[in-house]
């Protein structure tokens, strides 16, 4: 669903003080660079004599009816000789969150404001006697001259395979990828690791270091509103999604053996017999995700038109699926004769078919041709390492019920995950 009156996101159609005690979880990531900006210029508001009655000094930014506010630059309340003791700022009658630094000298909004909106606070200190101050101030924010919209591939409240990244479309360039990056919170029911990946200006996509564990509840909020994307272009809605990964499926089909290995929910659950694409029409090498299924799907090639092809599921854009191939039976195991599809018995193909999800992985090996990135999702292509150079932070996100933090790759240990339960590549190593 998308926040702030947007439209639901469909499926893709195609290819500082550091702040320590946080008023909400995991506040201080989106916003620790507003913060560490706002701390370097607010101090210098609050010299001067203190207030009657008290010795804490307070400045509050942006000041007392400011108009035209960057909305990216948030609240500050800042105290000298004293500390924090509340902090109110409203939308109207809706509250804003925000954090303090590890001093309670400074606080801080979590996320950027929205354009357009007027807001007020009011900010209380209290001096090592007791003795309290109170400040106010009201402003608004800018209307800006163009916004961006965002959008995810992802269904609300669906299920997807363990290989499945979180896929977000902008409808404008991104310049400003790190703030938009910082933006992005997800919330798992089991602690992950990942990174998120910029393919180009318009999509990112996180995707874990290994594998989903099946059956992780995960919820994201991309807190774009208000976050100036690229110069003088502002996002003026949130989009939030929550989904579940479901049972894992991984499909190991060797090009060369002619079979393919099914495990299911961690165990190896068949090994079926499978003809690929002929030479010419090479299956390629890559690890792929499901997309979707029909039953039948309608194919054309050499030869046929709007043939009906039984227990389809698609794992690229170019027409490559696991499907039925009831005519191919006696070559399956032996000989590759498909046009690119992977060949299934009917039996073996239904089964597949009942059990598929979008987001199961299917890695082909052995094939003579390498696989084209964007040709489904293919964000597991990637090694770890590429993936977190694509990220604007080059940092990773570490995930649970708590929410999500940036952390530096350097500080995490060695996966353990093997391929191919937990990963489609050999054992991954950061150095590697």
């Amino acid at each position: 669903m998308r926040d702030s009156g947007g439209t639901n996101g469909g499926w893709r159609e195609a290819p500082a003080g550091r702040c320590q005690r946080l008023l909400v979880i995991t506040a201080s990531l989106g916003a620790a660079a507003l913060f560490i900006a706002a701390c370097s210029g607010v101090m210098a508001k609050l010299k001067g004599a203190a207030p009657p009655g008290s010795a804490a000094r307070l400045a509050i930014t942006p000041a007392n009816g400011s108009s035209n506010v960057a909305p990216n630059q948030g609240v500050t309340v800042a105290v000298s000789h004293g500390k924090v003791k509340n902090v109110t700022v409203t939308r109207g009658s809706a509250p804003i969150s925000g954090y303090v630094n590890s001093a309670d000298t400074i606080w801080h909004s979590t996320w950027a404001l929205q354009p357009s909106r007027d807001y007020a606070v009011t900010a209380t200190a209290v001096d090592s006697s007791g003795k309290t101050v109170t400040e106010t101030s009201s402003f608004r924010t800018l209307t800006p001259s163009a916004t961006v919209q965002a959008q995810t591939v992802l269904g609300d409240g669906q299920d997807y395979g363990v290989g499945m990244p979180i896929i977000i479309t902008f409808s404008r360039p991104v310049t400003n990828k790190v703030a938009v990056e910082r933006s992005l919170q997800l919330t798992t029911s089991k602690p992950i690791t990942g990174a998120w990946y910029w393919d180009g200006d318009e999509t990112v996509a996180f995707r874990t270091r290994t594998y989903w564990p099946e059956h992780t509840r995960v919820s994201f909020v991309a807190h774009l509103d208000g976050v100036e994307a690229a110069p003088g272009v502002y996002g003026t809605a949130n989009l939030s999604q929550s989904f579940e990964i479901g049972n894992s499926l991984i499909a190991v089909v060797s090009t060369t053996s002619h079979y393919a290995k099914i495990y299911y929910r961690d165990k190896l659950f068949g090994v079926w017999p499978v003809s690929t694409g002929s030479p010419g029409d090479d299956t390629a090498n890559g690890t792929y995700l499901t997309i979707e299924e029909a039953n039948p799907t309608l194919m054309s090639g050499p030869g046929y038109t709007n043939f009906p092809v039984p227990f389809a599921v698609r794992f690229t854009w170019s027409g490559n699926y696991m499907h039925d191939a009831y005519w191919s039976v006696g070559e399956q195991g032996y000989t590759n004769v498909s046009h690119g599809c992977v060949n299934l018995s009917p039996e073996n193909a239904e089964t597949y078919y009942n059990l598929a999800v979008p987001g199961d992985p299917v890695t082909i090996t052995g094939s003579p041709v390498a696989g084209m990135w964007d040709d489904g999702y293919t964000e597991w292509f990637l090694t770890w390492n590429q993936l977190l150079h694509g990220s604007a932070t080059h940092e990773a996100v570490q995930a649970g019920p708590s929410g999500s933090s940036f952390v530096d790759p350097a500080t995490l240990p060695p996966s353990t995950a093997t391929s191919p339960l937990g990963t489609s590549r050999p054992r991954n190593h950061l150095a590697g």
